[in-house]
């Protein structure tokens, strides 16, 4: 079954290993994700993530740069396996010659620090969907609140702080030039925003139903049956924090049978439409079980085992995500 995965953070990985003298590379590493294990999990489409954490960087325009550059010298290296795509039509050309495609992809807003004509510098580059935050707040807006001391130390879900009137203003030129808004990471007020101040099909790249995970960085039912009724996708993170509410001291462990009950909410609330992949391969830590690209068919397996028919999981595989870039990116 053909996949299409709208995020992972492998271009970040092999950037940090470089940095400490290493020889990642994209073709084949010790990682998550490499196109030898593309290939054997039958992938068709990576979104790959430029992830800056804006904390640890004094510069993340030109920390995002670095990464731009890095992910075309790894795809250039390797075009028998694949190709850089830019819209729909790039896709399809790639799966009719039977070679994978890498979708450009920007997890961080504030690397345009605020500055609509870097956004439109990062398009003309090939990035086509941007997270407006991560988990800090930026010029644009501000994700769930993150409080790391004293006794209310978590994660919670800020109600109050939406998007700024840059953020506002960076929207409206995403959606004129075609590149896909993700709101993976945004606070709830800001999500709100985004529905509110947008017209046209969204995406959650890496996120999950917090009915059945609390964590924050999931989507509430009212977003998800919002997100299923504008005709976007929510991707289903592999994170066990994002899968399952553990209990202290309970060992954490990423399970094909926590991710299908996700999939199953989120087709009772939003509908089969609104559910895609959005693995987090490479950003994420835990036992997984889906333990790197090439295990994918396992979930395929468990899908059918488990009741959906072989549509719904095309749809979920690779359906559903194509249908929002033919839309936005053709």
């Amino acid at each position: 079954m053909k996949a299409a995965d709208m995020h992972c953070d492998t271009i970040g990985e092999i950037y940090e290993d470089r940095k400490k003298g290493g020889k990642a590379s994209l073709r084949k590493n010790s990682f998550h994700l490499d196109l030898e294990k593309m290939e054997k999990g039958d992938y068709g489409l990576q979104n790959f993530a430029i992830y800056v954490n804006l904390k640890n960087t004094e510069n993340p325009f030109r920390t995002a740069m670095e990464m731009v550059d890095l992910f075309y010298q790894e795809t250039e290296r390797n075009q028998d396996l694949i190709r850089v795509v830019r819209s729909y039509e790039e896709i399809e050309k790639n799966w009719r010659e039977g070679r994978m495609s890498a979708m450009l992809t920007m997890e961080e807003g504030g690397v345009c620090l605020g500055d609509v004509g870097l956004l439109r510098n990062f398009y003309r580059l090939g990035v086509r969907m941007m997270t407006l935050t991560w988990n800090f707040p930026n010029e644009l807006g501000y994700p769930n609140l993150v409080i790391k001391d004293g006794p209310k130390k978590g994660c919670y879900p800020d109600t109050d702080h939406g998007l700024t009137q840059k953020g506002m203003e960076f929207l409206e030129e995403m959606e004129r030039m075609g590149m896909i808004i993700d709101i993976s990471h945004l606070g709830d007020a800001g999500i709100r925003d985004v529905f509110a101040h947008t017209r046209r099909p969204l995406v959650a790249s890496h996120s999950n139903a917090r009915a059945l995970a609390g964590h924050p960085r999931n989507l509430t039912d009212e977003m998800i049956r919002e997100l299923g009724e504008r005709g976007g996708v929510a991707g289903i993170n592999y994170f066990p924090s994002f899968l399952h509410d553990w209990k202290e001291g309970e060992q954490k462990k990423s399970l094909i049978c926590h991710m299908i009950r996700h999939m199953k909410h989120f087709k009772q609330v939003g509908g089969i439409g609104c559910i895609g992949l959005g693995s987090d391969f490479d950003g994420i830590v835990g036992e997984l079980e889906i333990t790197g690209g090439d295990k994918l068919p396992l979930l395929a397996q468990e899908m059918s085992r488990q009741g959906f028919l072989p549509s719904e999981i095309e749809a979920v595989f690779h359906g559903n995500v194509l249908r929002v870039y033919k839309e936005i990116l053709s």
